[in-house]
């Protein structure tokens, strides 16, 4: 595999990554565009070396493994498929809201801000057990 190609695979991925990381729906939507590609060239580029066929004897020529081609045939469907239907919910979000951003949950906050006191509670918790366990009143 060529240094080139494996440079090319790395900024796929950190494109897709990035991307993907964005508030944007569709900025999601490309993100996971790259990153399969970024995955179908990866599986191809390791999968590029010809060798003997297994079960055929004979002065067969060298031909490369099938089953690579078929799983990228197949992300690709499945890429296709899952881009339509991101890009069907990014037109419902516009036509609905006038924009595309992916917006926090209400309920993930209170969640979160509930793990944040119960963290803090315990940790309060633990240093008045450690100052009453003490015999001399000192903290351990």
């Amino acid at each position: 595999m060529s240094f080139l190609l494996v440079v090319l695979i790395g900024v796929l991925f950190a494109a897709g990554t990035y991307l993907l990381l964005q508030r944007s729906l569709t900025q999601i939507v490309l993100g996971i565009g790259v990153l399969a590609n970024g995955v179908n060239m990866l599986i191809l580029a390791t999968s590029a070396r010809q060798g003997t066929p297994p079960i055929v004897e004979g002065n067969e020529p060298p031909f490369t493994d099938p089953v690579p081609q078929a799983l990228v045939l197949t992300a690709i469907v499945i890429g296709f498929a899952l881009t339509a239907f991101l890009t069907a919910l990014a037109w419902r979000l516009w036509t609905i809201e006038g924009h595309d951003l992916v917006e926090d949950d209400i309920e993930d906050r209170m969640v979160a801000r509930r793990l944040i006191s119960d963290h803090h509670r315990d940790v309060r918790d633990r240093e008045d057990v450690d100052i009453d366990s003490s015999e001399d009143g000192s903290p351990a």
